[in-house]
């Protein structure tokens, strides 16, 4: 007895009948894959260590009044580029000026009692030698004559203090810089105790930026500046293109550690005024070129479970997984230490239907694609 109806043994033997026919057919060929291909090149390529920094002025003064008095003149404006010397304001300097002709008029009252006094000691004493007079006199008026002496040396410390006084009347700029808020205005009364001051003098020119890097970078900079090199720095806004460039100035003399960091301060000569007081910059502090580096595209370099590779076309048209070490990926170029060669061809997009084995088809990079991205030649 047949145990299949009829109708499920057709579609059975239908069913066989196709699997047949299509065994006896070849499988389909897939077409290429459509990539972007590039050549790797070699180039001297720069290696920076990158951290965050913040830019603070060369020197900063706060300009105090040295005398208490009215302000009678306010020489500056605000926000205005100053000298050192520059006057800034003048304080009242009349009653000073008084204080100090009072010192010159006691000096002359002095000088004259001066002269009185070694005139009589210098008769007196010619006076001794004939008899005329006893030593006890003469000895008297050498003391009087050293006293006024003494009164005249004073009467100059004096001079020597209001003149000094005097010239503090006038503030002047003690260095070179940008004048900042103005902090008293003119005619107020001003007071050495005052505790805001006049005005901020800030110097930009040139300027620093204080920033910080892992303290596993400092065994490599330490380094470097035993051999005296001069550390090139720059400071990156939030375009690709530096603000400014600089040199290392100085390495903090200890480690943070709390944050496992070390502080560096960089010198720019902000000719331009790109780099301003408080301003967060971001700083590349260049270590090494390396002669003759191996870079591509960034996208060049795919991760994986066993890390990075790349595909690399073979002579055949078909690409190769190939495990690389990756030193630096840079303003879009990866920098490879170890994987590829110099004139390599290798997958810059259209990775993702890629697998080892597969046939591709190199196309024309994008435009603007950077330079080591260009076309492999067939």
């Amino acid at each position: 007895m047949n145990r299949y109806p009829p109708a499920a043994l057709a579609v059975s033997l239908a069913v066989l009948s196709g699997l047949s026919g299509c065994g006896g057919q070849k499988a389909a060929v897939l077409p290429p894959v459509v990539v972007v291909a590039g050549k790797v090149q070699a180039k001297d390529t720069p290696i920076y260590l990158d951290g965050l920094g913040t830019v603070q002025a060369f020197n900063t003064v706060t300009v105090h009044t040295q005398v208490n008095g009215v302000l009678q003149k306010v020489a500056f404006r605000e926000g205005q580029e100053v000298k050192a010397g520059d006057v800034l304001a003048v304080v009242d300097p009349r009653p000073y000026q008084a204080a100090l002709d009072q010192a010159k008029a006691k000096k002359a009252e002095d000088d004259a009692q001066l002269s009185n006094a070694a005139a009589i000691h210098q008769r007196n004493a010619s006076l001794l030698q004939k008899g005329l007079v006893d030593q006890q006199t003469v000895d008297t008026e050498k003391a009087s004559e050293d006293q006024f002496a003494a009164l005249v040396q004073a009467d100059e410390a004096a001079i020597e203090q209001n003149t000094v006084q005097l010239g503090y009347c006038t503030i002047a700029s003690p260095i070179a810089g940008r004048t900042g808020i103005r902090l008293v205005d003119q005619g107020n009364v001003v007071q050495t105790s005052d505790a805001g001051g006049l005005v901020v003098v800030t110097q930009l020119k040139p300027i620093s930026v204080v920033f910080t890097l892992p303290q596993q970078a400092w065994p490599q900079i330490q380094r470097l500046l035993a051999s005296g090199a001069r550390l090139p720095v720059l400071a990156m806004g939030d375009a690709a293109v530096p603000l400014d460039r600089g040199v290392l100035a100085v390495v903090d003399n200890e480690i943070d550690s709390a944050t496992g960091t070390i502080k560096l301060k960089a010198t720019f000569p902000n000719t331009k005024l790109a780099l301003w007081p408080g301003q967060f910059v971001n700083v590349r502090l260049l270590v090494e070129t390396r002669k003759g580096g191996l870079v591509v595209p960034s996208s060049v370099v795919q991760r994986g479970p066993q890390g990075s590779y790349a595909f690399v076309i073979q002579p055949d048209s078909t690409v190769k997984a190939v495990p690389i070490q990756v030193a630096q990926i840079d303003a879009g170029l990866a920098l490879v230490d170890k994987g590829l060669a110099a004139g390599d061809s290798v997958v810059v997009d259209g990775q993702y239907k890629l697998q080892d084995g597969s046939k591709v088809a190199p196309s024309a990079p994008a435009a603007g694609q950077p330079a080591a991205a260009r076309p492999a030649a067939n």
